[in-house]
C-alpha cells in the first residue's frame, strides 16, 4: 500500500550519531541543509504551476533563523551523503526565510503532503514528529528538572537526575469494519466525529491500551464507539502520523454483529455504507458535498479505497 509520509530515504545513521566529534563535524559542513518549522507547520516553495518542495536552509541561513545552536538542531540523517537536520525557528525569522527563498510558503503539512515526493513528505514528518517531541520533553518526567539534547536530538536526557528520554511513538490502530451478508450488498461501518469536516466519514481509530494487543485493541474500540462486535481481524499496512505523535497500524475487521450504538462522547454518528453510496462521494473541501471521504494522505482513505476496489 502506496501511503503518505512512507518511502523516506534518508540514512537516519542511528550508530554514527552517538559519536559527538562526528555530529559536531557534520555541523560546520558546508552542504548541511535545515529542515525549518514554525508553530508545527514546514516550509514548501513553488515554482509557477510546480508541484511543491521542502525548503532546505542553507547554513548561513540556518544559522540567521534558528535561536538554538547547531548543537541542538535534530538530525534527521543522511541524503546520500548531505546532512540534513532539522530546527525551529521563531516568528521572525520565519518572514525572514519566506521572503529570501522566493516562492515560500508556510503551511500545514496535511495541506501539501499528497502533493510532494513520497521521500519529501516522510522527510517533513520525520521533522514535525521530532520536534514535537522536543518541546514536549524539556523537562524530567521523574524529576522535573530541565533536559539537554543529546546524540544529535535523539535523546534528552536530564540535567539533575541523569533520566533519559526517547522520541516515543503512540500506537494507534485503524480499521475498516466490514458487514458481508448472503444475498446483500457488502457495506462498511464509517463514523462521523466533532474534529472532522461536517459530512465526513472515516474509518473508526483508537488508541492502543496498555496490556492488550492489536487485534484486541481493534476489537474493543469498534466495540466501544459503535457497540459492534468483531471476528476475524487482518493486519494491512502501518503509517507514520506525527499528528503529533502516533503510527496508525491499520487493519481489516469482519462484524459479527451490525445494530449500532453509538458513544456520544466519541462519535455524533455512524452508518453502513454501500460500495455504491461512497462511490458517490466528495473530497475534503467540497462544500457541495453532502458526504465526503477522509483525506487522500491518511491511511483511512486507502483502507476505504482498497474495499470500494473488492466491492
Amino acid at each position: 500500500m502506496d501511503l503518505t509520509y512512507t518511502g523516506g530515504r534518508l540514512d537516519r545513521a542511528g550508530a554514527r550519531r552517538k559519536d559527538e566529534a562526528w555530529v559536531t563535524a557534520l555541523c560546520g559542513r558546508p552542504d548541511l541543509r535545515v529542515v525549518p518549522s514554525w508553530r508545527d507547520r514546514t516550509f514548501v516553495r513553488r515554482n509557477g504551476d510546480d508541484a511543491p518542495a521542502p525548503v532546505l536552509l542553507t547554513p548561513a541561513l540556518a544559522r540567521a533563523a534558528v535561536a538554538s545552536p547547531p548543537s541542538d538542531w535534530t538530525l534527521l540523517g543522511l541524503d546520500d551523503d548531505m546532512p540534513v537536520f532539522a530546527a525551529e525557528v521563531e516568528e521572525p525569522a520565519a518572514a525572514a526565510i519566506a521572503a529570501a527563498v522566493p516562492g515560500t510558503e508556510i503551511v500545514e503539512l496535511r495541506r501539501v503532503a499528497s502533493t510532494l515526493a513520497p521521500a519529501e513528505a516522510a522527510m517533513l514528518a520525520y521533522a514535525r514528529g521530532m520536534l514535537i517531541w522536543h518541546r514536549r520533553h524539556r523537562h524530567c518526567g521523574v524529576c522535573g528538572a530541565p533536559t539537554e539534547s543529546r546524540q544529535a536530538g535523539h535523546v534528552r536526557v536530564c540535567s539533575a537526575c541523569g533520566a533519559e528520554t526517547y522520541p516515543r511513538t503512540d500506537p494507534a490502530v485503524i480499521m475498516l469494519v466490514e458487514r458481508r451478508v448472503p444475498g446483500e450488498p457488502a457495506t462498511c461501518l464509517l463514523a462521523h466525529h466533532g474534529r472532522l469536516a461536517a459530512g465526513m466519514f472515516s474509518t473508526l481509530a483508537g488508541f492502543v491500551e496498555p496490556g492488550e494487543s492489536l487485534e484486541e485493541a481493534v476489537a474493543r474500540e469498534v466495540l466501544e464507539e459503535t457497540g459492534v462486535q468483531v471476528g476475524a481481524v487482518r493486519y494491512v499496512a502501518s503509517q507514520p502520523w506525527p499528528f503529533p505523535a502516533s503510527l496508525m497500524i491499520g487493519f481489516r475487521a469482519v462484524a459479527t454483529t451490525f445494530d449500532l450504538v453509538i458513544d456520544p462522547d466519541e462519535l455524533t454518528e455512524a452508518r453502513w455504507f454501500t460500495a455504491a453510496e461512497l462511490r458517490g462521494a466528495g473530497e475534503w473541501g467540497d462544500e457541495g458535498a453532502d458526504l465526503k471521504l477522509p483525506r487522500r494522505d491518511s491511511i483511512a482513505r486507502r483502507l476505504v479505497e482498497g474495499w470500494l476496489a473488492e466491492n
